[in-house]
C-alpha cells in the first residue's frame, strides 16, 4: 500500500488560498480517479477538488471552514502498491510574546486577578460555543453578555477562535495614559502637571449589537455575501472615489440590434444583447487612454499590458460575480458576443472556474438591467475605475441637422464613471467616458455581424 498526498491545486493567477466548504467523501470511502473529494471556495467561485488516483480516503488534514494555502496537503488517499509515505498536518509555530513594560505588567496582573472571578460562559439558545472558545473566554475574562454580542463568522454563525481574538484585540487596544511632571522653574514653583498619552494602537470600531424583536427575521449572510461586503468596504477605504456622468445617444445601436437580433439567434443559436457592443466600445476607449488600465501598488503604478474586462453579473441569490473577458480588445463583435454569452450562462449556473474571475483590469456593470438610469459603482480593487451603464430610455431630444434643429424621439442612456482620484484626475476620467460615448454614437448602422 502507498499513501498519496492530495494537495490544493493552483487555481489561477493571484489565487493563493481557498476555504474548505464541505467534504464530499468520508474516511474509509473508496475514491476513483477524477472523482471530487471536497468542495472549496476562493474569493467568489466555488469549485471541487478531484482525486488524481484510485484509492481509499484514510486521512483529512483540515476541517470545514479552514483556510488552506495552494500546494498544501489536504487529505491522504491510500492506493495499491508502493511505499507508505507519512504525512503530518502543518503545525503552527509558537509566537513569542514581547516583554511588557513594568507599568503594563502591573495592570496585566490586576486584569488576571479580575478574570478569576468571571463566571464561566455557556451556550445559550442558538449561540453555540465550542470548548476552545469557552476556554479563551474564561482565560481572557470575557463575560457571557460580552460573548453573546460578538458576531460569528463560522458555520451557522458560530463564534470562531479568530472572531474572539479580533474582539480581544479591539477591546484591549486602548491608549495607555501616564503622568509626566514638568521641571522645576527658577522661582522654585512647579507648573501644572501635563498628561502625556502614549498611543499603542488605534482600536478598531466595534459595531453595537442590534437587538431583534420576536417579529423580526434573522437571515445569516452567505459566505459570498460576507466576502463581497468586506471587498466593498476595503475599496471605499482604499480609493478616493470620484464620478463623472455623460449621456449617450444609442439610437443607431438600438435600431441595428432590432434589425439583426432575429437572424443572429437563428444562425448562432444565441441572443444578441447590447453588452458585447458596450464592451467593444470600452475596450477601444481603453486603447485610447491606457492610463485607465492600471493598478496601484504602494507608491508605484502598474500599467497593464492586457485589456481584461470584468462584467458584473447578478446571481439568483442576490449576490454579484464578475467574470472576466480576457484580451477584450482582440475580439471582433461576434467573438465578443460569444464570450459574453458563455460567461453569463456559466455564472448563472455556478459553473465558472476560478481563473474566469481573475486578472480583470477594468470593470463594467449594467445597472440599467434593473431600471436604474445611473449609478455610482464602487471600484473593483485593485483596479482604478469602473463604468456603470444606465437603462436605455426613449426620450424627446434636440436633433441637429443642416436644415436646423428639430425635436425627435431618441434612445439615450447615462454612463456613470467611477475612478480613483489618487491616480486618475478629472480630465482623464472625463475624457475616457466621453470616448466611450463617442464610439457608441458613431455606430455604423450598416455593420454586419
Amino acid at each position: 500500500m502507498a499513501k498519496f498526498e492530495l494537495k490544493l491545486p493552483k487555481m489561477g493567477e493571484s489565487v493563493a488560498e481557498a476555504t474548505i466548504t464541505s467534504w464530499l467523501k468520508d474516511i474509509g470511502d473508496t475514491i476513483e480517479s477524477d472523482e471530487a473529494v471536497l468542495e472549496i471556495a476562493t474569493d467568489k467561485v466555488d469549485s471541487e477538488v478531484p482525486s488524481e488516483v484510485d484509492g481509499v480516503l484514510v486521512e483529512k488534514l483540515f476541517n470545514v471552514d479552514d483556510v488552506v494555502q495552494v500546494g498544501q496537503t489536504i487529505a491522504v488517499i491510500e492506493t495499491e502498491g508502493g511505499d507508505t509515505v507519512e504525512v503530518k498536518a502543518p503545525a503552527a509555530e509558537p509566537i513569542a510574546e514581547p516583554e511588557a513594560p513594568k507599568a503594563v505588567a502591573e495592570v496585566a496582573q490586576t486584569v488576571v486577578a479580575a478574570k478569576a472571578t468571571v463566571e464561566p460562559v455557556v451556550s445559550s439558545g442558538d449561540r453555540f460555543y465550542s470548548p476552545l472558545v469557552k476556554n479563551i473566554a474564561k482565560a481572557e475574562g470575557i463575560t457571557q453578555v460580552e460573548l453573546d454580542t460578538i458576531p460569528g463568522t463560522g458555520k451557522d454563525g458560530r463564534v470562531t477562535k479568530n472572531d474572539i481574538k479580533s474582539y480581544l484585540q479591539s477591546r484591549s487596544s486602548a491608549p495607555v495614559v501616564t503622568p509626566k511632571a514638568e521641571p522645576v522653574t527658577s522661582n522654585n514653583t512647579v507648573s501644572s502637571s501635563v498628561v502625556e498619552t502614549k498611543k499603542i494602537e488605534t482600536p478598531k470600531p466595534v459595531a453595537k449589537p442590534v437587538v431583534a424583536s420576536g417579529d423580526d427575521e434573522i437571515i445569516e449572510m452567505t459566505r459570498m455575501g460576507k466576502l463581497i461586503s468586506k471587498h466593498m468596504v476595503d475599496s471605499v477605504q482604499t480609493s478616493a472615489h470620484v464620478q463623472s456622468f455623460i449621456e449617450a445617444d444609442v439610437t443607431n445601436i438600438w435600431n441595428w440590434r432590432s434589425k439583426h437580433k432575429d437572424s443572429f439567434k437563428k444562425r448562432e443559436g444565441e441572443n444578441l444583447t447590447f453588452t458585447p457592443i458596450f464592451m467593444e466600445a470600452v475596450a477601444k476607449a481603453i486603447r485610447d487612454f491606457p492610463m485607465i488600465n492600471i493598478a496601484v501598488q504602494g507608491d508605484s503604478i502598474i500599467k497593464k499590458k492586457h485589456i481584461n474586462l470584468g462584467m458584473a453579473a447578478a446571481l439568483g441569490d442576490g449576490n454579484l460575480i464578475v467574470p472576466v473577458i480576457k484580451d477584450a480588445d482582440q475580439l471582433n463583435l461576434l467573438g465578443m458576443a460569444k464570450k459574453v454569452n458563455d460567461l453569463a450562462k456559466r455564472a448563472r449556473e455556478n459553473k465558472l472556474n476560478p481563473d474566469d474571475i481573475q486578472g480583470g483590469t477594468y470593470t463594467v456593470t449594467n445597472v440599467g438591467t434593473f431600471g436604474s438610469i445611473m449609478g455610482t459603482p464602487i471600484i473593483n480593487q485593485p483596479q482604478v475605475a469602473i463604468l456603470a451603464l444606465g437603462a436605455i430610455r426613449k426620450v424627446p431630444a434636440v436633433i441637429e441637422t443642416p436644415e436646423g434643429d428639430f425635436i425627435g424621439i431618441r434612445y439615450k442612456m447615462f454612463l456613470s464613471h467611477s475612478y480613483d482620484h489618487r491616480v486618475v484626475n478629472g480630465a482623464l476620467g472625463g475624457q475616457f467616458v466621453k470616448a466611450v460615448k463617442d464610439y457608441l454614437e458613431a455606430w455604423d448602422s450598416n455593420r454586419e455581424i
